[in-house]
């Protein structure tokens, strides 16, 4: 079996979110699921700049349960949506039937976009691009597909992250096994197989043929252990960790330390 279809399995088996913030695929739950998705990482509204989309030809790789790409929709942006699992795509355009929205939705491979170079204003993806076998394919994917003068708005992982930091405790060095990197440990234990996260100046080079890029990292509700949102490791250690975890102490010293890496690159 490929990475790739590996990948597409785990998410085609619930699409990001869906066991924990989907009552039910009707308006009231994707409201639910928006508002429980917001509350938890409100820093997506202001990088995504949703208002701001009206009339641009938007593209957002990796739609996920639709709550972004209701968003765009909403604002009166021309827009195409792609995800590499057909589940995705299926509860984005439940979703957007709905509410009587409108977007051109298909699967897709981020490393291979059908579509010609120059074909839209933004390309927006949240946390999805780390998870493709082929990230820096996947980038330059985004850069052809760009206007010149277009702005992309993409959210990968961070390397020095507490989350990354607190996995390597726990399946490195608790298990005596201190020389595995921080990479191995994301590949294996973060989401889906082969998971990646770079640190900025790996993440300024992947996006090196942008004119423009402004980076910034913010700590996360998993970096602070305020959710149970991606938790795949229950167990007595993380509840015991829950408990004593120091949050208003990394929030003073650690301010950079998230999981979320928020570029901002322009063609």
């Amino acid at each position: 079996m490929t990475q790739k279809k590996e990948v597409s399995d785990f998410w085609n088996d619930a699409s990001c979110g869906e066991d924990l913030y989907l009552p039910g695929s009707d308006i009231a739950g994707y409201a639910a699921q928006a508002q429980a998705r917001y509350a938890l990482e409100p820093y997506i509204e202001d990088f995504a700049r949703f208002k701001d989309a009206r009339g641009a030809r938007v593209l957002e790789i990796g739609v996920g349960l639709g709550a972004d790409h209701q968003k765009f929709a909403e604002a009166g942006a021309a827009l195409w949506g792609i995800d590499l699992t057909e589940r995705a795509v299926e509860h984005t355009r439940q979703r957007l039937a709905a509410l009587r929205l409108s977007s051109r939705l298909a699967i897709g491979d981020a490393e291979n976009l059908d579509f010609m170079d120059r074909s839209f204003d933004r390309v927006y993806s949240w946390g999805v691009l780390h998870h493709s076998p082929d990230t820096p394919k996947a980038i330059a994917e985004v850069w052809r597909v760009l206007e010149y003068g277009g702005t992309a708005s993409i959210m990968i992982y961070h390397k020095w992250s507490m989350l990354g930091f607190m996995l390597w405790v726990r399946y490195a060095l608790l298990r005596l096994r201190p020389w595995m990197t921080l990479a191995e440990i994301y590949a294996r234990y973060l989401e889906s197989p082969g998971t990646k996260a770079y640190s900025v100046a790996e993440a300024r080079s992947l996006f090196g043929a942008f004119s423009m890029v402004r980076i910034q990292t913010v700590l996360t509700h998993a970096d602070l252990l305020e959710a149970g949102a991606g938790q795949r490791h229950r167990g007595g250690i993380l509840t015991l960790a829950r408990k004593i975890y120091p949050r208003q102490l990394i929030r003073w010293t650690l301010p950079r330390a998230g999981l979320f890496m928020l570029v901002e690159a322009r063609k």
